[in-house]
C-alpha cells in the first residue's frame, strides 16, 4: 500500500527515474506544466516561491504534460531549454508525463486520490498544483487559476 509520495519516482529530462525519497523532509509543490499555455507565466511565480523558501526546505517539482491542448509538444530537451531561456528556472523540471487517463503516471493516481478535484478527481488543465508536507502527505490541491503567490501562506505554515 502506498502511504506517501516517497513511494514514487518520476523521470528526469534524460529519462532517468528520480526517487521522490530524494526530497524527503522537504515541503514539495508538485505542478503539471506546459510551455505554450495561458498559465505558462506562472513559471515566474513558481520560481519566486522557490527562491523565497528553498533555504527553509521548499522544493518545486515541475512535471511537463502534453495532455491539455497539445501545449507541451516539445521534447524533454526542448522543454528544458524553454524553461532556462525564458524563466531561468532553478527548481527541477522533470521529464514529460501524463496526469490523466490510462497512461497516467502512478504519482498522479496517488495525488488525485489524496486531494480530489471539483466534480471529479481528474486534472482539469496545466499548472494544477499539489502541496506536500515534510512527511510526504498531500496537504492541498490548487487549480490552474490559483497563482503561486497565493500559496505562499500555506507553504509557510508547513515550513
Amino acid at each position: 500500500m502506498t502511504n506517501s509520495i516517497y513511494d514514487f519516482s518520476v523521470p528526469n529530462s534524460a529519462g532517468e527515474e528520480i526517487s521522490l525519497q530524494d526530497y524527503q523532509g522537504k515541503v514539495i509543490l508538485i505542478v503539471n506544466t506546459a510551455s505554450k499555455c495561458g498559465f505558462t507565466s506562472q513559471y515566474s511565480g513558481l520560481q519566486e516561491l522557490y527562491d523565497q523558501f528553498k533555504d527553509q526546505g521548499l522544493v518545486v517539482i515541475a512535471l511537463p504534460c502534453n495532455q491539455f491542448g497539445g501545449q507541451e509538444p516539445g521534447s524533454n530537451a526542448e522543454v528544458q531549454e524553454f524553461c532556462q531561456l525564458n524563466y531561468g528556472l532553478s527548481f527541477p523540471v522533470m521529464g514529460k508525463i501524463e496526469v490523466n487517463g490510462n497512461d497516467q503516471h502512478p504519482l498522479y493516481s496517488f495525488l488525485k486520490s489524496q486531494a480530489g478535484g471539483l466534480l471529479n478527481d481528474n486534472i482539469k488543465w496545466n499548472f494544477t498544483k499539489f502541496l506536500v508536507d515534510r512527511e510526504g502527505n498531500v496537504v492541498k490541491r490548487y487549480g490552474s487559476v490559483r497563482k503561486p503567490a497565493v500559496i505562499a501562506a500555506d507553504i509557510q505554515k508547513l515550513l
